[in-house]
């Protein structure tokens, strides 16, 4: 079995100026890695650079064996802030049906099977239920959801999720975890940035950032009371 995402002595960052040095690791059809750390930590610049928006600094990394950012079609990113814009009236299931159009392009007709993958995608994040509102009309946690459901659609190998948990209550966030699960379960790679200790339950490698990398490992070795003081300058209750 071939690794999914593979990095090597990796810094990432903007400009001349890296953020996170010595980032290492490989990650396996359905492995899930979690990024923890407080904003401006680095895990949005990490998650952008494997999604091929940021050019990495140095060292190397590859996505399903390629470079970041020339899969489109087998590579889904969901960004902290999504771009849908909010002065047009687009409906929830113009906004979900969008996440086909990495394998059909723009102008090619929807068929059959986008439909039936767009209305399955919002059933599973709930999002079928305003499918007709307006997203400007949207409640934020009604709006993760049908972002969430929109990179969903796209059915890909790797999902890159910045922060899909934000807002969402604890009712919300097992919601998402179940759908993580899910995707899991038929050989997706997840990487998942989070600032929530929670999301990290079940993670394959967890990784703590804090502008570096301060720990890495299983959800117990990485968010251990030592590296926690160092990143937050808490301690997991007991």
């Amino acid at each position: 079995m071939s690794a999914n995402i593979v990095a090597s002595s990796l810094a990432v960052g903007y400009g001349h100026r890296p953020i996170i040095s010595g980032v290492e690791f490989t990650l396996e059809p359905g492995a899930l890695m979690v990024l923890i750390g407080t904003n401006g930590s680095g895990k949005s610049t990490l998650l952008k650079t494997l999604a091929g928006l940021l050019t990495a600094q140095s060292g190397s990394v590859q996505v399903l064996g390629a470079e970041p950012g020339i899969l489109p079609a087998r590579v889904a990113y969901l960004p902290q802030h999504p771009v849908s814009s909010h002065s047009l009236p687009l409906r929830v299931h113009d906004v979900v049906a969008m996440g086909r159009f990495a394998h059909r392009g723009l102008l090619r007709r929807t068929t059959a099977h986008d439909t039936s993958i767009v209305i399955d995608v919002m059933k599973r994040t709930g999002a079928d239920e305003f499918s007709a509102r307006a997203l400007r009309d949207l409640s934020g946690g009604q709006q993760q959801r049908t972002h969430l459901a929109q990179v969903l659609a796209r059915q890909a190998e790797v999902l890159l999720l910045d922060e899909p948990t934000a807002g969402l209550d604890i009712n919300g966030r097992q919601a998402v975890a179940d759908l993580i699960s899910q995707e899991r379960s038929r050989g997706v790679t997840v990487v998942m940035a989070t600032h929530e200790l929670g999301d990290a339950e079940g993670a394959d490698i967890v990784m703590l950032l804090a502008q570096r990398v301060v720990a890495q490992g299983t959800p117990a070795h990485a968010l251990s009371d030592a590296a926690l003081r160092e990143c937050f300058g808490f301690t997991q209750p007991h």
